[in-house]
């Protein structure tokens, strides 16, 4: 192996973990749920892979999939719990690995594994179903040191600082906004704005800063979604309306920041991804793809008849070859959002992608909800009403 982004990492002044194995490991208890968000996408797994990293415990009400797990992460069967919360009091563990996707266990089990005394935690997405859980989630944290990490894999990929780098220096030209589409699937609309687009608004927040207000509206079979559209969405994501989603954030910076998915509309080599443009280029970023970005120079808004290549952008830079060999692997695997955690335990700060970072998520999916309920109208950001999904009041 070339590179790993652990090196990469290390390369840019913070301390490899695979390179302090005498340090002492971090003991791992993992929460799962069979048939109720299982163990997310290898939020369990990955700690395997971790040398400053030990698996110790799995919690997992259904004795059958809690077998599996067992095997699964190679724990003693005395490390095998029913109930998460008698876990953790027993346990101790320094990092909890908070698997189900189903969204609507994610406050309580985050809340009990910070009150427990976990030094970190690594929880799948999306990250609450509403504001007043991810501020519960985020003030727990704050009170007990706990260092929770989000697994929107794609704002650990060791390229996204070369993008920012790339726009500071000018390298698109002025920075005017980004375009961003879900997945469009079947899942279009609301729903993937949930599932899907909260990983694209990470970055869109990366990249141009907080939201400061919102104006959208939410559509069903092309019209306005009413009332009798809000429905409990799968996974315990919570209320839902509409199969087209349409939204603009004002930011900070003062670069907008478009979302659109309109179920059927996307496609396996288009859809789940945003574009940067600028008044002298774009840069086109696939999640979950390799190479995950691209840059193509010229004014967007002006034709020419010259062809305009799309350049890759690796970690090394625009058109160089990556140095990471097993790049897709080590973010799409958890491994750099694992190491990154860890890093963040001993250095005490935030992860790349923190508690903070998922409530940004949760008020933003808030607002389109909030601004669709007030007919379109601008919200301001932050929201006032942090009770509950605005869709509740929808008329």
């Amino acid at each position: 192996m070339v590179g790993s982004v652990a090196s990469v990492v290390s390369a840019a002044g913070r301390p490899s973990l695979r390179a302090a194995e005498a340090e002492k490991k971090m003991r791992v208890a993992v929460i799962g749920h069979t048939g109720r968000g299982d163990y997310g996408h290898g939020i369990d797994k990955v700690w395997l892979r971790v040398p400053q990293a030990e698996i110790v415990a799995v919690a997992d009400p259904d004795d059958a999939g809690r077998s599996k797990a067992l095997k699964r992460l190679h724990i003693a069967k005395s490390g095998g719990f029913s109930n998460y919360q008698k876990m953790l009091n027993v346990v101790k563990p320094d990092i909890v690995a908070i698997g189900p996707r189903h969204v609507d266990q994610h406050r309580d089990m985050a809340v009990a594994a910070a009150e427990s005394g976990a030094l970190g935690i690594y929880i799948e997405k999306p990250f609450c179903r509403d504001l007043a859980e991810a501020d519960a989630v985020v003030q727990a944290c704050e009170k007990s040191g706990t260092r929770l990490a989000i697994a929107h894999r794609n704002r650990y990929h060791p390229v996204l600082p070369v993008i920012k780098a790339l726009l500071k220096d000018g390298a698109i030209g002025r920075f005017l906004e980004i375009r961003v589409r879900g997945k469009e699937d079947q899942r279009g609309g609301a729903l993937d704005l949930w599932v899907l687009g909260s990983h694209l608004l990470n970055l869109a927040d990366y990249f141009a800063g907080p939201a400061v207000a919102c104006s959208a509206v939410l559509m069903q079979d092309g019209r306005l979604a009413k009332k009798e559209d809000v429905l409990e969405g799968a996974e315990g994501i919570g209320l839902l309306a509409g199969n087209e989603a349409h939204a603009r954030f004002e930011t900070e910076r003062g670069v907008q920041v478009f979302f659109d998915s309109v179920k059927g509309a996307g496609s396996r080599e288009a859809g789940f991804g945003l574009q940067l443009i600028g008044n002298t280029g774009v840069i086109d970023i696939r999640a979950d793809k390799e190479p995950l970005a691209h840059i193509r120079k010229g004014n967007p808004f002006e034709p020419e008849s010259a062809a305009r290549p799309w350049v890759a952008i690796t970690s090394a830079g625009i058109g160089k070859k990556e140095p990471i060999t097993d790049i897709r692997a080590q973010v799409a695997g958890h491994l750099a959002p694992a190491e990154d955690l860890l890093a963040a335990i001993r250095e005490k700060r935030a992860p790349l992608c923190s508690a903070k970072d998922g409530q940004v998520l949760v008020e933003m999916i808030m607002a389109v909800f909030e601004s669709h309920r007030l007919a379109g109208q601008r919200v301001a950001l932050p929201l006032k009403n942090r009770a509950q999904n605005p869709l509740a009041d929808l008329t």
